[in-house]
C-alpha cells in the first residue's frame, strides 16, 4: 500500500522530471527495446524451436519479465529500469556466445551439410538457419542499447515529487486530484 500523503489544502503533487522531453524520449524508447527484443526473442524461439538446447521455458519467461517490465516503465515505474538493464546485460552475454558460436555450434553453422533443419513449435519448417542467426546477433545491440537507455532513464529521476499549489499544476497542464468532502462518522 501506498503511504498515506499528508497534503496541505490547496497543493498537490506533480512530478516535474516526468514532463521533460528527455525523460519522455527515453521513456518511449526503453519501451520499445524492450518489445522489440521480445519480439526477436518469440523469433528465434518459435522459428528453430526444434534445434534449441533446453532453454524454451526460459526464452518464454524472459519475454514473459520484458513485458511486465514495459508495461510498467511505461507508467513510470523507475525501479524496473536496473532490472531491465541487468536481465539486458545476460541476455547480450548469451546472444553473443550463441550467435559467434563460442559455446558449440551457432546457427550459421547449421546451414551447411550434414545438420537437419530447424522445425518450428507447430512441426512445420522453420526458418532458414542463417535468418534464424542474424536475428541472434541482432539481439546483442538491441541489449546494448536497452542497458544505455534504461540507465539513463534511472538517473533522470522519475520519481522526484514536489508539492505546489493546485493553480501551478493546472497551469503545468495537471489536473488536481478530486478530493472527497470528509463524510461524517457513522454513528
Amino acid at each position: 500500500m501506498p503511504p498515506v500523503r499528508n497534503l496541505r489544502p490547496g497543493y498537490t503533487i506533480v512530478y516535474p522530471n516526468r514532463d521533460k522531453p528527455a525523460s519522455r524520449a527515453t521513456k518511449s524508447i526503453v519501451v520499445f527495446l524492450l518489445l522489440v527484443s521480445v519480439a526477436l526473442m518469440l523469433i528465434v524461439t518459435l522459428g528453430g524451436w526444434s534445434k534449441l538446447q533446453g532453454l524454451k521455458a526460459v526464452n518464454f519467461a524472459w519475454c514473459a519479465a520484458y513485458l511486465v517490465i514495459a508495461f510498467y516503465v511505461a507508467r513510470w515505474a523507475r525501479g524496473l529500469l536496473p532490472i531491465a538493464a541487468a536481465l539486458a546485460i545476460l541476455l547480450l552475454i548469451l546472444t553473443v556466445i550463441a550467435g559467434t558460436g563460442v559455446s558449440g555450434t551457432s546457427w550459421f553453422d547449421r546451414s551447411h551439410a550434414g545438420f537437419a533443419p530447424p522445425k518450428t513449435i507447430f512441426g512445420s519448417g522453420g526458418l532458414d538457419p542463417d535468418a534464424l542467426g542474424l536475428v541472434t546477433l541482432l539481439i546483442a545491440p538491441i541489449q546494448a542499447l536497452l542497458i544505455a537507455f534504461a540507465m539513463r532513464g534511472f538517473a533522470q529521476g522519475w520519481n522526484v515529487e514536489v508539492e505546489v499549489p493546485e493553480e501551478e499544476a493546472r497551469r503545468r497542464g495537471r489536473r488536481p486530484p478530486r478530493r472527497s468532502s470528509p463524510r461524517p462518522a457513522a454513528t
